[in-house]
């Protein structure tokens, strides 16, 4: 019975816990001043900061998606599109959503 109780409370647990960001998590500060479009590069980004979640388009151009900690458990999204010769192209930074309510 008792190891029934704890498997229960660790299922609970599990599923009161945030899910993971989508993408690797950096600093913001880190992402604004280390990725310059025009001149930052796929190999630039990978050393940095290593892989994180991509969209592949079939023009060759690729968005990379990093996330931020926005404190209260909430995460601002950088978006870094990379043109098919591999240079960042251009970057967008979405603060994060409000809480929905119930």
């Amino acid at each position: 019975m008792k190891l029934r109780l704890l498997a229960c409370a660790a299922l609970l647990a599990g599923c009161a816990t945030q899910p993971a960001p989508p993408g690797s998590v950096v600093a913001a500060e880190r992402l604004s001043t280390s990725v310059v479009a025009g001149r930052t590069t796929k190999a630039d980004l990978l050393a940095a900061f290593g892989p994180t979640k991509s969209v592949r388009f079939d023009s060759g151009y690729e968005a990379w998606v990093y996330q931020s900690p926005a404190g209260g458990g909430q995460f601002s999204e950088f978006v870094v599109l990379i043109d098919p010769s591999g240079v960042v192209s251009k970057t967008r930074t979405r603060a994060p959503s409000a809480p929905s309510s119930p």
